[in-house]
């Protein structure tokens, strides 16, 4: 089985690292020469968009899958023409698009903030006014790790706001007030078989994840699994689905999904029976799922812009080290490292060093 992948970043170098085990060969697509996942890969140089490139994908792959969701939706399409394609493309589209995830959410009865298309800035001013200060302005694609986004405070914020979008279509969204954010790792095989992993609390700082956490018994498991259940029963879905979540005095508000493997669940590559990247793997390759249960208490820190010392982190207990490959750079996530605890707190003491030696740089 060759499984290809649309993307050659670190989310590709781990997928194509747990197909090893399974007999499995991915092959990326990714214009990059010095793509981090080659080392585990092989690797077609090219455009997203060239189509001698994605007719070798056919030739050499038995189906297709994505690391990211920046991927030209014309290139999915001619894909799909010769090969299946997980998780189905119309996920992927849904996805891309800031309003129509939020639609989609609200059309399932999934609770979200506020939100009103703008695509001016006489929009934008009017939506402040029906939806109230302070707001998230975002762009409707292409934003992530905090990008392509603006927090307004102010209505005197707004000119700079729009003119730091590039006056790109946009989505004004009411602010959440929450207690913690969450978020909920879901897959489903091409048979319709579900499974969740336990929910990961979130910590970020400038729009990045710098640290997850996988809880045990969470109290909002149920509710987070009810949502990402539906939008996986709604889009016929086969892969890895996270869904982020705002934990409000009212219940969970959806946040985005990412229809792909996601950041916070690289705890389940030492914390789980069987990690979130072999289980999308399984999924769309047309294997049994495995199991999602923990092992242990488990807990992520990333190393953004420059990485840690590796003797330093492997002395902590319970550790492990997960380099990308990259060369450091200001924002960059250039590796990861894990704790996967006997106890609660051994993983809060194990994580608490970690993040004094990872600490994020922007």
């Amino acid at each position: 089985m060759k499984v290809g992948i649309l993307g050659g970043g670190q989310l590709a170098r781990m997928l194509a690292l747990a197909g090893h085990p399974l007999g499995i060969e991915c092959v990326v697509l990714d214009p990059a020469p010095d793509a981090c996942a080659h080392v585990a890969a092989s690797h077609i140089v090219g455009a997203y968009e060239d189509r001698p490139s994605l007719e070798q994908l056919v030739r050499v792959a038995d189906v297709v899958t994505y690391e990211f969701e920046n991927v030209p939706a014309p290139s999915v399409r001619l894909l799909e023409e010769h090969l299946p394609v997980y998780p189905p493309s119309e996920a992927l589209a849904l996805s891309r698009d800031r309003l129509t995830e939020k639609e989609l959410f609200r059309d399932l009865g999934i609770p979200v903030v506020p939100f009103v298309a703008v695509d001016s800035l006489e929009a934008l001013r009017e939506a402040v006014d029906a939806l109230g200060l302070p707001a998230l302005v975002k762009t409707r694609c292409l934003g992530y790790d905090g990008k392509g986004q603006v927090l307004l405070r102010s209505r005197e914020e707004i000119p700079d706001a729009w003119e730091a979008l590039g006056g790109a279509p946009a989505i004004l969204e009411g602010f959440a007030e929450f207690s913690r954010e969450i978020s909920i790792v879901a897959l489903r095989s091409r048979a319709g078989e579900i499974a969740f992993y336990p929910v990961s609390e979130n910590t970020h700082q400038g729009g990045i994840l710098h640290y997850s956490c996988s809880t045990d018994s969470d109290p909002r498991q149920r509710e987070a699994e009810d949502m990402a259940g539906s939008l996986l029963e709604r889009l016929g879905y086969v892969g890895i689905l996270a869904l982020e979540l705002f934990d409000t005095p009212r219940g969970l508000v959806a946040n985005e999904m990412a229809p792909r493997v996601h950041n916070t669940g690289h705890w389940t590559i030492e914390g789980a029976g069987v990690s979130q990247f072999e289980n999308h793997l399984r999924a769309v390759a047309g294997l049994p799922l495995g199991d999602t249960s923990r092992k242990g208490h488990s807990g992520m820190v990333n190393f953004i812009g420059v990485a840690p010392a590796q003797e330093a982190v492997l002395k902590i207990p319970h550790s492990h080290y997960h380099s990308y490959g990259k060369a450091p750079r200001p924002g960059r996530k250039i590796g990861h490292g894990t704790i996967c605890a006997p106890s609660r707190e051994s993983l809060l003491r194990g994580l608490e060093y970690l993040r004094e030696l990872a600490p994020l740089v922007r």
